[in-house]
């Protein structure tokens, strides 16, 4: 179970609860709450800082137990570091770090009042939404296909310190995005299929009612000449659909559009993939999930903004009807693409979706993807790649992943790549070679964005972390989001 994020006005002291956050700077400078605490128990917290028994330094956690003229049962002291050096980036992850601490003990009901730090060269406001977002980072469980358990487990409800109701608001819509997109991305592709995204763009227009959703089926995609998203799909079992959702916050602006890729199961088709590592490929549909995320987020917050987002949901399977390596095959745009790897899949569903797009005279596009393997090995998986042609698009995503530390990497995107991509038998090949690859596959979805305010993330290093026991991360959610909001400030 996922806790519930709330607002409080307490004294630190008097508050009763299970458990009690506060921050520890080096050098023995504590913050409000923290020296409140410390004068009420009799000076308990400097005692120990002394003793040495409190660590500092950025992220070390301490817990102390039964203090004298505390009402919460256990204090979690986690240092912050140098004052004059907390920042944005590590106030996040101070919170994170304090919080995950938490999972699985016994504390149910806790208070922090890291909200309350003075976080340099952003505002009160900014720390308390930022923090019901770390919140939700590191507490998030994921339960959908574990066995239900009656006991409690961790964190139940976690009270943030703060006068400022609008910003816990905000944080917890911006939470909601983010849970939705990691418990879309963290769903086993038995059940996260085509369908499954379908339906859950069918759910979010039925709960709010600013969203519509609409469902193409094969034979409609057929009919707008999608057949490189169709071409995909041949190898499976589960139909394939093109998702669209649309968010009215406003009807006097055009649209920003918001394009995810939505393989829900990527084996790489015949161009198949090694099978170590494949189980992530229930990944592959994260850029889709983001686009869910974005579409709460908005309806939550109420943005005054419209947005579309566009899913085209498939998977990438071989069988006898598979497509081929060598296949040519004609897009919606009319462009022909020459299909040299059927594991470069994720930019053929994208070229179509990305001409769908044109229909709704956007104002800005954006597509979020796990496109290629190259990006990871470019960037590791701390930054998203961010390729546009339009430098202000880039300064603009650039800032806001900054601003929420979900941060961007600009690669370039350059006409000298798209020689890369030519072919002997069709327009365009779909792959670009082993150079670059991160680039080329950007060039090729360029093509297809000619005259639009367009900008591509490719997310296959941020949007999961790696192993069995790793998951979805929510990324791009908070970047995308940031943007949204500085939109329209």
């Amino acid at each position: 179970m996922n806790p519930e994020i709330v607002s409080l006005i307490a004294q630190p002291a008097q508050c009763v609860a299970d458990l009690l956050v506060l921050g520890v700077f080096e050098g023995g400078a504590l913050p409000a709450a923290t020296a409140e605490v410390d004068v009420a128990s009799s000076g308990a917290i400097r005692a120990r800082i002394a003793a040495g028994d409190v660590g500092c330094k950025p992220k070390q956690i301490t817990r102390l137990y039964e203090l004298p003229g505390i009402a919460a049962k256990r204090v979690l002291l986690v240092g912050l570091g140098d004052a004059a050096q907390f920042g944005a980036a590590r106030y996040i992850d101070v919170v994170r770090e304090a919080l995950k601490a938490l999972r699985g003990g016994p504390a149910r009901r806790v208070a922090s009042w890291l909200a309350e730090l003075s976080v340099q060269q952003r505002d009160a406001a900014w720390a308390v939404r930022e923090h019901v977002v770390a919140a939700e980072t590191a507490l998030y469980r994921y339960d959908a296909t574990r066995r239900k358990s009656d006991k409690p487990d961790g964190v139940t409800e976690l009270a943030i310190a703060t006068h400022d109701e609008t910003s816990v608001q905000s944080g917890r819509a911006i939470a909601h995005g983010v849970r939705r997109t990691r418990e879309l991305g963290n769903l086993p592709p038995n059940l996260c299929t085509p369908a499954h995204l379908a339906e859950v763009a069918r759910q979010l227009a039925q709960e709010f009612p600013q969203v519509e959703a609409e469902v193409l089926d094969r034979a409609q995609m057929q009919a707008l000449g999608m057949n490189a998203l169709l071409g995909v799909a041949r190898g499976s079992a589960h139909a394939p659909y093109l998702v669209v959702l649309r968010y009215r916050g406003t009807r006097e602006r055009k649209p920003v559009v918001l394009v995810g890729k939505g393989v829900t199961f990527d084996t790489g088709g015949i161009s198949i993939k090694p099978a170590a590592g494949m189980d992530e490929m229930k990944y592959d549909m994260c850029g889709a999930a983001a686009v869910f995320g974005a579409i709460e987020a908005s309806a939550r917050l109420g943005l005054p903004v419209d947005l579309v987002g566009i899913v085209p949901a498939v998977e990438n399977m071989p069988d006898g009807d598979a497509s081929r390596p060598g296949d040519v095959v004609t897009t919606m745009s009319g462009l022909t693409v020459e299909v040299l790897n059927t594991d470069a899949e994720g930019r053929l569903i994208l070229c179509d979706a990305l001409t769908y797009a044109r229909r709704f005279e956007p104002e800005t596009v954006i597509d979020i993807a796990t496109l290629t393997g190259a990006c990871v090995v470019a960037l590791g998986k701390h930054a998203t790649g961010l390729m546009t042609r339009h430098d202000d698009l880039a300064a603009e995503l650039l800032a806001a992943g900054t601003e929420v530390h979900d941060r961007a990497w600009r690669l370039p995107l350059w006409d000298d790549y798209q020689s890369q991509l030519e072919s002997g038998f069709a327009d365009v090949a779909n792959i670009g070679g082993k150079n670059a690859g991160a680039i080329t596959a950007a060039c090729f979805l360029a093509r297809f964005t000619e005259g639009l305010r367009w900008a591509h993330l490719d997310i296959a290093g941020s949007a999961s972390d790696e192993g069995r026991k790793g998951g979805a991360t929510g990324r791009p959610l908070p970047l995308l989001m940031q943007w949204l909001m500085q939109k329209v400030a």
